[in-house]
């Protein structure tokens, strides 16, 4: 997709990026830009920007957000002191999917991860999502743990 651009996200992306998480309805993060909710993602984004560890990315295609990542870099005693990113949040507009934005997402995803001398790149999918399941697998993710989250 030569009219595609991979590239750190800025504070006046952060609407269309909820709006891509807000169309998601597996996701079930209850997402919505609005005024109420504008402060609360405005200091997220904050947060992301001023750690050299997290990153955030759109995929931009004629002037327009059509698709995000985040990427965090996690140092780590096991595996002989090696590094893993941790890849989240990544969407594209649902009239786009299966249009290769999400691969080139995923290459530089795994662009950043070499960057910072990564060992492995990993992430963690809705169960219930076989389509990008397969996805990732195409692009030889393997399937190798179970994972588990509790709510705070």
């Amino acid at each position: 997709m030569s009219d595609l651009a991979i590239r750190p996200a800025r504070a006046d992306d952060v609407a269309a990026i909820a709006g891509l998480h807000a169309e998601d309805a597996v996701g079930g993060h209850g997402d919505v830009w609005s005024d109420e909710t504008r402060p609360a993602y405005e200091a997220a984004f904050a947060r992301i920007a001023a750690s050299p560890d997290i990153a955030l990315f759109v995929a931009e295609k004629e002037g327009a957000v059509v698709g995000a990542f985040q990427v965090c870099a996690i140092p780590g005693i096991a595996g002989r002191g090696s590094t893993r990113v941790k890849v989240e949040g990544v969407q594209v507009r649902r009239d786009l999917r299966s249009a290769g934005i999400g691969a080139a997402m995923m290459a530089a995803a795994e662009a950043w991860a070499q960057e910072r001398g990564a060992a492995f790149l990993e992430l963690t999918s809705n169960a219930t999502r076989t389509d990008a399941h397969r996805f990732y697998a195409r692009l030889g993710y393997k399937q190798s743990h179970l994972g588990f989250k509790k709510k705070l």
